[in-house]
C-alpha cells in the first residue's frame, strides 16, 4: 500500500507539498519493475482518498485481512510528519510522532485526526508472520528542535514536517537528542524480530525533506529518490559483486541525505534509520541480476570468477533472500561501506604469507576511537584480534599513532594457518558506543566465531542515532579492510 498526501483539506497552501504524487509513482515502478510485486497487488492512496478513516481500513482490510503469514508486505508514506501531546502516557517526552492524512485538523492546542505511532503499531503487530517493509518519506519529530514559533507555522519550504499549530516561540528542548526511535515505531526491537524491515527519512528530531533544486512538478522526496536510485547496482554496490545489500542501501542513501543536507541553509543534519534484523543487513534488497561476463571483465580481473549468490534466511525472517555465497566479499554487503583509507590496515610480512609463517598486524586510524579488529576466513569463521584478553592495555586509538598486533607484552606470535584468501575488517569507532555485547574482549584470540554473524551485529550498533549529546547525528565510526592469502 502507498500513501502520498501533498494537498490537505484544512492546510494552507504554503503547506503544501509536491514531492508526495511523484513519490508514490516512483515507488510503484520499483515495485512492479524492480521487486516483482503485480500492479494489482498495490494500492494507492493519495491526496484526498488518503483520509484517515480511509488509511486506518485500507491498512486492515488491504494489508492485514488481505495477506497470509508467508506472503511480502510493503507499507510506503510520503507526506507531512508531526508530534502530538501523548494521551497514553506511553512516551517518555510526552509526545507522540504521527504522520498526516488528508483531512488532519488543527484544535487550539494540537493538531487531530492523524496517525499516531500507536495506530501504525497496532497494524504492524497483526501483520506478524509476514516479511514486512515500512517506508516513512517524513518527518517525525522536527517539531521539538525547530518550529515552536510564530514564524515557523506557515511551515519552511519543502520541509515534510507540520508545526504545533499556535505554538509560542520556545526554546530547543531539553530533550533532544536524548529520545532516539525509529520515526513512527517506538518498539523497533520488538516489530523486527517479527519479520519487520523499517526504512525513516530521518532520525528523531531530524527534518526530512522534499527536494526544492527541482522544478515544482519534478520533485521527490530527497530521502525517496535515493531509496529507489540506490536499488540499481551501478550506484550503490559498494563491493561490486552485483548484489545490493540493505546495509549498502543505507549507506548509499545516507550519503546522498548529507549531500543534500550541506547544501541546503535549513537542514543540519539528515541521517536516514534503518531497523531490521542484524542477519539482514548483508542480504540483497532485490533478486541479484545475472552477473554478464563483460561486467566481470570490467570490474574485476579476468581470473576471478563470477559472483555466485544462494539463498539464506535470517533467523525470526519470514522470507528468504540472497547474499553472497563468498563469505569474504559478503564482508562488503554487511557494513555497506568502502574503504576510503581512513583505517589502513597491514602485515610486517606482506599480504602473501605461507602456512606456518609468523606476522603482525599493524593498524593506523585517522580519527581517535575504539578499535574492532575481525580476521575473516574463506569458510566464513571470524576470529576477534582486537580486543582481546591478551593486550596489556585497552585503550582507544589516537590518531595517527599505529597500534601493532601482537606486540612484545603477548609473549607470542600469530602465525598463518590454513589456504586461501582471508580479510582483515578493522572498525574504529569514534563515539562512546558500548559494543561489549557484541565484541567482547573475552572471546578476542580464542572463539571461533561466524563471520556473517558477529560482523552483523557490530554493525547493527553502529547504524543507530547517536544519543550520547545534543546532536543530532549518527555514530561515527571508520573502516579499514585488507586482503591477504594464504598459500
Amino acid at each position: 500500500m502507498l500513501i502520498g498526501i501533498g494537498t490537505y483539506e484544512n492546510l494552507p497552501e504554503d503547506m503544501f507539498l509536491h514531492g508526495p504524487k511523484n513519490d508514490v509513482k516512483a515507488i510503484r515502478q520499483l515495485l512492479t519493475e524492480t521487486l516483482s510485486f503485480k500492479p494489482e497487488a498495490i494500492r494507492v492512496l493519495t491526496d484526498e482518498k488518503a483520509t484517515r478513516q480511509a488509511m486506518l481500513s485500507s491498512m486492515d482490510e488491504w494489508l492485514v485481512a488481505g495477506t497470509v503469514p508467508g506472503d511480502r508486505v510493503y507499507l510506503y508514506f510520503s507526506g507531512h510528519g508531526l508530534q502530538v501531546k501523548d494521551a497514553s502516557g506511553d512516551e517518555e517526552d510526552g509526545m507522540d510522532e504521527a504522520i498526516s492524512t488528508y483531512d488532519i485538523k488543527a484544535d487550539e492546542t494540537d493538531w487531530t485526526n492523524v496517525i499516531l505511532d500507536d495506530d501504525l503499531e497496532a497494524v504492524l503487530e497483526k501483520l506478524k508472520g509476514r516479511a514486512v517493509t515500512l517506508v516513512i518519506d517524513a518527518c517525525h519529530s522536527g517539531t521539538i528542535s525547530r518550529s515552536l514559533s510564530p514564524q515557523a507555522v506557515s511551515g519552511v519550504k519543502g520541509a515534510r514536517y507540520l508545526p504545533r499549530p499556535f505554538a509560542r516561540t520556545a526554546k530547543q528542548s531539553a530533550t533532544r537528542g536524548l529520545r532516539i526511535d525509529l520515526g513512527v515505531v517506538d518498539k523497533p526491537a520488538e516489530l523486527t524480530a517479527g519479520g519487520l524491515t523499517a526504512w525513516s527519512a530521518a532520525a528523531a528530531y531530524q527534518v526530512a525533506w522534499d527536494d526544492v533544486r527541482l522544478p515544482i512538478e519534478d520533485r521527490h522526496g530527497v530521502f525517496t529518490s535515493a531509496y529507489i536510485a540506490g536499488y540499481t547496482p551501478g550506484e550503490s554496490d559498494a563491493n561490486s559483486n552485483g548484489l545490493v545489500s540493505n546495509a549498502e542501501l543505507f549507506e548509499y542513501v545516507t550519503k546522498k541525505s548529507k549531500e543534500y543536507c550541506s547544501a541546503l541553509e535549513n537542514c543540519d543534519n539528515l541521517d536516514p534509520q534503518l531497523e531490521s534484523l542484524p542477519e539482514a543487513l548483508g542480504t540483497s534488497v532485490a533478486t541479484p541480476e545475472p552477473y554478464k561476463a563483460e561486467q566481470a571483465m570490467a570490474d574485476q580481473p579476468q581470473d576471478k570468477p563470477e559472483p555466485v549468490y544462494q539463498k539464506t534466511k535470517v533467523e525470526a525472517g519470514v522470507a528468504s533472500a540472497y547474499v553472497d555465497a563468498d563469505p569474504v566479499v559478503a564482508i562488503g554487503d554487511i557494513v555497506g561501506k568502502v574503504d576510503t583509507g581512513d583505517v589502513t590496515v597491514s602485515l610486517d610480512s606482506g599480504p602473501m604469507l605461507k602456512n606456518g609463517q609468523a606476522f603482525k598486524i599493524s593498524v593506523t586510524s585517522k580519527y581517535d576511537g575504539n578499535l574492532v579488529l575481525l580476521d575473516v576466513n574463506g569458510e566464513g569463521i571470524a576470529t576477534q584480534i582486537f580486543p582481546n584478553d591478551m593486550a596489556q592495555k585497552i585503550t582507544p586509538l589516537t590518531a595517527g599513532s599505529t597500534l601493532t598486533i601482537p606486540d612484545d607484552y603477548y609473549g607470542f606470535d600469530f602465525e598463518a594457518d590454513g589456504q586461501g584468501e582471508n580479510m582483515l575488517v578493522a572498525i574504529v569507532v569514534s563515539d562512546a558506543v558500548d559494543l561489549k555485547g557484541v565484541a567482547p574482549s573475552a572471546q578476542g584470540l580464542t572463539a571461533e566465531l561466524d563471520a556473517r554473524q558477529s560482523l552483523s551485529e557490530i554493525v547493527s550498533r553502529l547504524q543507530k542515532a547517536w544519543t550520547g549529546d545534543a546532536e543530532n547525528r549518527s555514530v561515527r565510526w571508520s573502516l579499514g579492510t585488507l586482503k591477504y592469502t594464504i598459500e
